[in-house]
């Protein structure tokens, strides 16, 4: 058990800027286990977002809510997942071979591809969540954050890590994932689902899948398999797809 807490402080710390006990540390045998937990920590981030979202609700209208909301699970996780998404848009979008594309995404610096790719993916986040009512607002904003990084984790299963330094922080959590992890990433990823008590929200998970495919056809294409950078992409994609999916599907589920 003590390790199993270990584990999981490990991904705290690592996805996101929440203080943790002094004794947990990037240790990468504990790191490259964390990742079981990518989705719980997925729950944590979104019930703070789902928190700041309520609270600021009552003195604000809904889209300046949402939007502290966006601001506090960005600064929270310090646009971790964003800033991969972004970068993903820079290398893929500006190199034309593996050894390009592994280079501009390892730049820190912010290309066309990467803002442009981020300013869209922000306001489609925005304007989709704006759709629902205030009510399940919360709910919903937590279960497209757990079930995005439960996603996430099946690129880490199904595909090799394949950038070849050994400086990269995400390397142990992006190297591989057993079977038994990939279970537990998606039984905490896809339990707010049941509070939905309507299986017709399952249904989100088939094009959140296919875009994870789909990022994941590119990704085998021009590198050969995935990196920390390509897995924060999935995220990112995934849990816009899912408020997307949400949207279509909501007015067969309430």
């Amino acid at each position: 058990m003590k390790k199993e807490v270990h584990i999981f402080f490990t991904a705290l710390m690592f996805f996101t800027r929440i203080p943790c006990p002094k004794w947990v540390d990037h240790d990468p045998i504990y790191l490259q286990k964390s990742s079981k937990y990518f989705s719980l920590v997925g729950i944590i981030v979104g019930s703070i977002g789902a928190l700041f979202f309520y609270a600021t609700h009552f003195l604000f209208s809904l889209e300046i809510a949402l939007l502290i909301s966006m601001v506090s699970t960005v600064y929270v996780t310090g646009a971790f997942h964003e800033d991969g998404f972004a970068d993903v848009c820079d290398g893929f979008g500006g190199g034309w071979t593996k050894d390009k594309i592994l280079l501009i995404m390892k730049d820190s610096r912010l290309g066309t591809y990467g803002t442009i790719g981020l300013l869209l993916l922000l306001a489609m986040k925005f304007t989709s969540l704006r759709e629902f009512e205030i009510l399940y607002m919360p709910l919903i904003i937590i279960a497209g954050h757990s079930s995005s990084r439960f996603i996430a984790t099946t690129l880490i299963f199904t595909h090799p890590y394949v950038r070849d330094t050994d400086d990269s922080k995400a390397k142990p959590a992006a190297k591989s994932m057993s079977i038994s992890m990939l279970l537990i990433s998606g039984l905490i990823g896809l339990a707010p689902l049941l509070l939905f008590k309507n299986p017709l929200v399952y249904l989100t998970l088939l094009p959140m899948y296919v875009s994870k495919l789909f990022l994941a056809a590119k990704f085998k294409k021009w590198i050969g398999g995935q990196t920390g950078d390509c897995a924060g992409a999935v995220q990112q994609l995934s849990e816009v797809i899912f408020y997307l999916s949400l949207l279509a599907l909501w007015k067969y589920i309430w």
